[in-house]
């Protein structure tokens, strides 16, 4: 094989790689569950996920809670807009400001739900066990 055509294999290659690679963004955004919470949530963020082929890449901050986080999850709607089961762990720091990583194999059904905007990021917080701040993915 000759060294253009090793070369135009390689640019294909990146091509079809750099096709694959789609980025998702969220803001994260207090979302009381009841008025009795409402009081105990503050706060925002924002995440960013890269989807390259089924695996889901999640960077993220927060600041402003009034208690420390305890957890992170990535769910999944029932509906759009709509509380929906946790499907992974994220790593968060816990604390009232910070970071949030993590990453997650998504099922064929899982990645449909993603580009319908139906998997979104919740944090949640000492005060708020039910959830301080959600983000939706979205392009």
């Amino acid at each position: 094989m000759t060294f253009k055509r090793y070369a135009a294999l390689a640019a294909l290659a990146l091509t079809l790689t750099a096709q694959t690679r789609e980025t998702f963004k969220a803001r994260l955004s207090p979302v009381p569950a009841d008025a009795r919470t409402r009081a105990d949530l503050a706060g925002s963020g924002s995440a960013t996920a890269v989807l390259e082929g089924s695996k889901l890449a999640i960077t993220g901050s927060f600041d402003g809670l009034k208690t420390a986080a305890t957890t992170a999850n990535l769910h999944s709607a029932v509906a759009a807009g709509v509380r929906g089961p946790a499907i992974a762990d994220l790593t968060i720091v816990k604390a009232i400001s910070g970071m949030i990583t993590g990453s997650v194999d998504l099922t064929s059904q899982q990645v449909d739900s993603l580009h319908h905007g139906g998997l979104y990021v919740e944090i949640h917080s000492e005060k708020a066990p039910d959830g301080v701040l959600w983000g939706w993915l979205l392009k």
